[in-house]
């Protein structure tokens, strides 16, 4: 994995990850629209929100880590 072999501070890391969280809730919610199998597009719609609070959550660590 590329973030392994880069030297990086939990600031950066954190950053990272937010990005990679939104681009998930991104793909997700792009392919629950054009799946047209009801239970896996609904299992998409689910893990764009579950994406979506992960990226939330991270936002929130780097706030916390970026006021100290």
């Amino acid at each position: 994995m590329e973030v392994f072999k880069m030297k990086l501070n939990t600031k950066e890391i954190l950053k990272k990850k937010i990005l990679d969280a939104q681009e998930m809730v991104r793909d997700y919610e792009v392919y629950s629209k054009r799946i047209q199998d009801v239970e896996v597009a609904d299992l998409f719609k689910n893990f764009a929100e579950e994406s979506g609070h992960q990226a939330r959550k991270l936002q929130n660590l780097l706030k916390k880590i970026s006021k100290d």
